[in-house]
């Protein structure tokens, strides 16, 4: 059955106030037209929605039903209508915390400034997040992953602090710090490969493992070693001299950053940022 919208309007607003009259304020009409809205809604129902005694209403037992029906359903509609208007207007991100404290974070003025009226709130978390409207940027294993939720496949290289001397590897002891993923799903980032690539193996190399590659970059920074982490996480840093490479190959991986559903995400403000961010991973 097809009845009015704005019949149903009427009658929530009336049912709930209790008065035609202070529905009509509410919704900017008259009360003769929420009278008539009413009335057309009783006919198309056949059935009487209010008792009316003068210019008092009472609800009827089916106006009861009708009115805990359409108050739900204008409160569901109208809390959605916030949800959609609050997605559009700001893009919520999780991720990992050395992606957010080396790339997305300091790089989040950039996209507020091309895109004015979204703003970004970027949370750190291991587990992807299930709410709507929030997008999860991940770290794994690209085998397992579906190729168009890929954002930035990675690879990986040795790093030390602007300014210091190339090391020797053959001649002397390095520091050379590296992760071990708190997730022991994920494939390792090779060192051993990148010995291989580099022509290095049987360098005295004294390892310090951390959880997170952000804590190894920050030592490396320090200029307390050198650091075999992602290039992804350190090319801000290059170009910013706060770090430098030696000339050597970096090492492909099976890991990556990807999106988990990428195409589900259908605000604007979404995919504007999904846009970006891809975009900056593989500058």
């Amino acid at each position: 059955m097809q009845v009015s919208l704005q019949a149903l309007k009427a009658f929530e607003a009336a049912a709930r106030r209790g008065s035609f009259k202070l529905a009509a304020e509410e919704l900017s009409l008259t009360p003769t037209a929420i009278s008539h809205h009413i009335s057309n809604l009783e006919g198309r129902l056949n059935v009487n929605l209010f008792h009316r005694q003068g210019r008092r209403i009472a609800l009827t037992g089916a106006g009861r039903r009708l009115a805990e029906a359409t108050s739900d359903g204008f409160r569901k509609i109208e809390s959605s209508l916030e949800e959609l208007l609050t997605a559009g207007n700001t893009v919520r991100v999780t991720t990992t915390s050395s992606l957010a404290a080396m790339v997305l974070i300091p790089s989040q003025k950039e996209f507020e400034q091309i895109n004015p009226g979204i703003s970004v709130e970027i949370s750190t978390g291991e587990s992807v997040d299930n709410q709507s409207y929030i997008i999860p940027i991940r770290f794994g294993d690209a085998t397992g992953v579906e190729p168009s939720d890929v954002i930035k496949s990675e690879s990986f290289n040795v790093f030390g602090a602007s300014g210091m001397k190339p090391p020797s590897w053959s001649n002397e002891p390095i520091t050379l710090f590296t992760t071990e993923w708190k997730n022991k799903a994920l494939p390792d980032a090779s060192l051993e490969a990148w010995l291989a690539v580099n022509g290095l193996e049987g360098s005295n190399i004294k390892l310090e493992i951390f959880d997170q590659e952000l804590f190894g970059i920050q030592q490396a920074m320090s200029e307390k070693g050198l650091v075999f982490c992602s290039t992804t996480l350190t090319k801000r840093l290059l170009n910013a001299n706060l770090l430098q490479q030696f000339g050597t190959q970096p090492v492909k991986s099976d890991l990556c950053y990807y999106i988990p559903n990428k195409c589900s995400f259908e605000t604007r403000s979404a995919a504007r940022y999904l846009n970006w961010v891809e975009e900056l991973l593989n500058r």
